[in-house]
């Protein structure tokens, strides 16, 4: 045990046992005043298959770096850090039956479980409330769950290296996230949720990383991102050759009668009609063609647009137009009736950088 107090001699607050081979972690030789004022503690790059529950009696610990060991599980014992603010798990063999049942309760800021064996994310995940930052890239995970909507806090969120085949309209609700990286995934395309003014409320994304996908277009929205200055896109497809194929079914009576109420501006409230109606009424999308003062619902057309990016790039941008009339030119002029003067060019200054390889 002598080989602990010397590498924890670097000071009262900070514990370094990491690069020790260590396959059992005994505290019987640490005092217990370090104990009581330990802050962080490091266990990294050794041999250890579980976190040992004595891991509690650091009861003032806010860093805990488990990393590079063969941890298969979290001990219950965590869950008695209730000054833990960090937990760095990487490269470990933990998947989302490691953890314990109330690792919810941690009131954690920032978690990594990159480098891991996770197939989903561990719904106790979705209960740390103040998370600021989650990776969990270089896993298996297929999905991202509809509760990521919950970590309201989140800024960091890095999922890169994944069997992600898409992303929930969910991550739109994340109010502060200034970091998304889902990059070497098989993810298709973007929901129009995720950048739509009307739902999204992603005011803060600063950067976002697709790299690595099998993105063929990105939606028109994504212009709606006032904020966001980096967007990896290399390595994705983004190919058009299939929108000819693409077919346009026909509106029901009840998108009719819809279409006809929004775009007349006929007066209707809660009395008028049923609260089904009502939701429905509040989807209506307007067309984005400036010649046209339509609106839609579930029935459209998709178009591909090429939008200039900082004067140097043309990006594939998805259209969603009322009909297919819209899509006819109506003048000499080569663009598109349904592109507005603010997507002809996107200012320098809007996106410093776009990767396209």
């Amino acid at each position: 045990m002598g080989s602990y107090e010397d590498a924890g001699a670097a000071g009262d607050v900070v514990l370094d046992y990491s690069h020790l081979s260590l396959n059992t972690f005994n505290v019987d030789s640490i005092s217990d005043e370090r104990k009581r004022d330990a802050k962080q503690l490091y266990l990294s790059y050794n041999r250890l298959a579980s976190l040992p529950s004595s891991v509690s009696l650091f009861c003032k610990l806010e860093f805990l770096d488990i990393s590079n060991n063969g941890l298969v599980d979290i001990c219950d014992g965590i869950t008695r850090l209730t000054r833990l603010k960090t937990l760095v798990a990487k490269n470990n063999r933990l998947d989302e039956f490691s953890l314990p049942k109330e690792f919810g309760s941690l009131q954690l800021e920032t978690l990594n479980f990159s480098g891991n064996r996770f197939e989903e994310i561990p719904l106790q995940c979705m209960k740390l409330l103040r998370l600021h930052s989650l990776s969990l890239g270089g896993n298996r995970l297929k999905s991202i769950p509809a509760e990521i909507e919950n970590l309201t806090s989140l800024e960091l969120l890095y999922l890169g290296g994944n069997l992600i085949s898409a992303i929930p309209p969910e991550v739109a609700n994340l109010p502060y996230l200034t970091y998304l990286v889902l990059c070497d995934n098989r993810i298709q395309s973007i929901p129009p949720q995720l950048t739509s003014p009307l739902y999204s409320r992603l005011h803060s994304l600063r950067s976002l990383s697709l790299h690595n996908n099998l993105l063929t277009y990105l939606p028109r929205e994504i212009l709606s991102l006032v904020h966001l200055q980096e967007l990896s896109l290399r390595g994705n497809p983004l190919v058009v050759r299939f929108v000819k194929e693409m077919t346009y079914d026909p509106p029901s009576l009840l998108e009719l009668a819809g279409r006809t109420v929004k775009s007349r501006n006929i007066p209707y409230s809660a009395c008028d009609l049923p609260s089904n109606l009502l939701r429905y009424l509040d989807l209506a999308s307007k067309c984005p063609n400036p010649k046209c003062a339509g609106v839609y619902f579930d029935s459209c057309v998709r178009q591909i647009k090429f939008v200039d990016f900082c004067g140097k790039y043309r990006l594939p941008l998805m259209h969603y137009l009322c009909s297919p009339e819209c899509t006819s030119p109506c003048s000499s002029n080569p663009q598109s009736d349904a592109e507005s003067e603010d997507e002809r060019s996107v200012p320098t200054d809007r996106l410093q950088r776009v990767l396209l390889g």
